[in-house]
């Protein structure tokens, strides 16, 4: 009775956790699924930190990148598609990770910085309880951070105009920090929303028209990889602008508070070494970067 109790808990075990071990491609090969909105510089260090680990993509390891373009929509068909596909899957944002979430229990998922991912995504940091671990940005405590900084800098400070994505439902509580925080700092929120990229124009000419005093970006994956343009139109607005990382500071933004991206991408291949390696991302703690 022992041993049949010890055999069952044996495979139960195994069904629990079948990619740890073995590789899906006939050839041995480690497969990894991407799924972001486009491409962005940032996640190149992913690729670099999984070379720099070992993992040569074409030798032994396949990189399968799903691309939605700014249509959200996509990532439940590319979800579908990674479950048949991938030993692994690496996600970039909160949409795409649920939409994975969705589809499997089982394959392990990395987010390199996940926004607030706690009851979303996760149990707890320590102790993730699912199938996803990775980076871990509690982005609503930087965001109100992010307004009060932008107010000691520019003491006039009175109308902000904020763009996010609302598509993104890691973003609600961001949002309702920045409100909390404006509401103390006596500035006036004037939001702009967008769900897709059909909408930035349009939140471009809003904000023109409603000559703000300054602009506050939340940052997610959608809004990250038009990071240019809007701090173009700051500059060309003439808007003190704030944002996450300093790679917009160095692009021409006034202020940034937050973890370099690359950073965070990096360290994102020593989560999917370890995995791959046989770890369960049910125990594997979340990180947080420090802001810089």
């Amino acid at each position: 009775m022992k041993r049949r109790k010890f055999v069952s808990v044996l495979a139960a075990a195994a069904f629990a956790w079948p990619h740890a071990a073995r590789s899906r491609d006939p050839e041995g090969r480690w497969v990894i699924g991407f799924i972001a909105h486009t491409h962005v510089r940032s996640y190149d260090a992913l690729f670099e930190g999984l070379r720099d680990l070992g993992y040569v993509e074409g030798q032994n390891l396949i990189i399968e990148r799903r691309y939605a373009e700014g249509r959200a929509e996509r990532f439940n068909e590319f979800a579908k598609e990674m479950v048949q596909l991938a030993d692994l899957i690496v996600v970039v944002t909160t949409p795409a990770a649920l939409a994975v979430m969705h589809e499997t229990t089982a394959i392990p998922n990395v987010h390199p910085a996940a926004i607030d991912p706690v009851g979303r995504l996760v149990d707890s940091l320590a102790h993730p309880g699912k199938n996803l671990t990775g980076g871990a940005i509690l982005y609503a405590e930087l965001s109100a951070k992010r307004l009060q900084l932008l107010k000691d800098m520019v003491p006039r400070l009175s109308r902000t105009a904020v763009l996010w994505n609302t598509a993104n439902p890691a973003n609600a509580a961001a949002w309702r920090e920045t409100e909390s925080a404006a509401r103390a700092l006596g500035v006036t929120l004037q939001s702009h929303e967008l769900r897709g990229s059909q909408d930035l124009e349009a939140a471009f000419t809003e904000i023109a028209e409603e000559r703000p005093d300054a602009l506050l970006l939340l940052e997610d994956q959608l809004t990250f990889q038009y990071r240019k343009e809007i701090v173009d139109f700051a500059l060309r607005q003439r808007l003190p602008s704030s944002f996450v990382g300093r790679e917009a500071v160095e692009a021409g933004g006034l202020m940034s508070y937050g973890a370099r991206a690359s950073d965070m991408y990096r360290r994102a291949a020593a989560f999917v070494d370890k995995l791959l390696k046989g770890a369960n991302p049910a125990d594997l703690p979340m990180e947080q970067p420090t802001p810089l």
